[in-house]
């Protein structure tokens, strides 16, 4: 088996990867650990990847686990949205506040809503990513968008 082009899959999917690490860990500097340890696997790991979906399905659902096996193992402090990199820098004001209630949503929507509107995936390919059940999937969003209409109000 060929090793995977690292360097060309780290410029593909680093701005992805690092936004859904700072979605759970919500500081840049735990933030770049993680997005550092998710690319340290797949050097280590070097999985067959059948194509870019699923290099970038692979390294979603790796730095995933790898925020939550870290916030399991430690208490976060967070950090206000404005230490954000521009990576993951808000345009605008009301942006702004969606980014922050997306950040605060609970663990268990973070990912779904993020892969849904800020990646474009479907649910059934969230769902193939998480590895839960398409129906789990539907209501995480379903309950994820009743959250932020309770938090954001009119602006959404």
């Amino acid at each position: 088996m060929a090793a995977p082009d690292i360097a060309a899959i780290y410029e593909r999917h680093s701005k992805t990867v690092y936004r859904v690490c700072y979605a759970y860990m919500k500081n840049p500097a735990d933030t770049e650990d993680a997005v550092q340890e998710t690319f340290f696997r797949l050097i280590r790991s070097q999985p067959r990847l059948e194509n870019q979906e699923h290099e970038k399905a692979w390294l979603i659902r790796t730095a995933s686990n790898i925020c939550k096996n870290e916030l399991k193992q430690k208490r976060r402090k967070d950090t206000s949205l404005d230490e954000q990199t521009d990576l993951a820098a808000p345009e605008t004001h009301q942006s702004s506040e969606i980014m922050e209630a997306v950040t605060a949503l609970p663990e268990k929507y973070k990912t779904v809503i993020y892969l849904y509107y800020y990646e474009g995936y479907q649910t059934a390919e969230i769902a193939q990513i998480l590895k839960k059940p398409h129906s789990t999937i539907r209501n995480h969003l379903r309950e994820a968008r009743l959250l932020l209409k309770e938090r954001l109000g009119d602006i959404i």
